[in-house]
């Protein structure tokens, strides 16, 4: 029986850690009822999120993300922080027909620049800031109208586009993460993405 559950492991294949360096593009923050963001130089990071941010909050009340729950549970807060990257960005506006897509319209917090296919980092990837923050990747973000409204806001005539993105922006609409360590994040500032040892689980 050994040598079964052996050979099983064997087929597995197995992608070793890696680390990655790269750069803060932008930083941005949602004050007030809106989810949408305004960019700024520096961001302070707590265990609660941003200070202030729309997505603040050790914990979060679940919604159509959370079937599995009552809508409105309380849970643990995995979605404070909304990550995206230039070149995806520049390939949704390409498929949207649209001149530019800004991360704040979808509440992008922080813009990263280096990290090739950005979206495809794992859940337990590390981002270590230079100034000493860190942020721990949850997973991808599920692209939904709420954003694709905000985008079609822009753009008179483009009411299609609330539909839409949530087509063209699968496996492009970034990550989310939550605090794992204070501190703050400047704007131009280097980062190391600790990538984790990866396999795809099969029983």
């Amino acid at each position: 029986m050994s040598d079964i559950f052996a050979s099983h492991r064997e087929e597995i294949p197995i992608h070793a850690a890696q680390k990655k360096r790269g750069k803060v593009a932008g930083l941005f923050k949602a004050e007030g009822d809106g989810f949408v963001t305004t960019a700024v130089e520096t961001l302070p990071l707590t265990f609660e999120g941003i200070p202030g941010d729309f997505h603040a909050g050790i914990s979060r009340r679940s919604g159509a993300r959370e079937p599995w729950y009552q809508r409105g549970t309380e849970m643990r807060n995995e979605r404070q922080l909304s990550i995206l990257a230039p070149d995806e960005l520049r390939i949704i506006a390409r498929r949207l027909e649209i001149p530019e897509l800004k991360p704040e319209w979808i509440g992008g917090n922080l813009l990263l620049q280096g990290l090739e296919s950005l979206t495809r980092l794992p859940p337990r990837t590390v981002l270590f800031f230079d100034g000493g923050a860190t942020i721990r990747i949850d997973g991808d973000n599920l692209p939904c109208r709420t954003a694709g409204r905000s985008i079609a806001a822009q753009f008179d005539g483009r009411e299609d586009i609330e539909g839409e993105f949530s087509k063209q922006s699968r496996d492009l609409r970034g990550l989310v993460g939550w605090v794992e360590k204070e501190g703050t994040i400047s704007h131009g500032e280097e980062f190391e993405a600790r990538i984790p040892k990866q396999w795809i689980y099969r029983a």
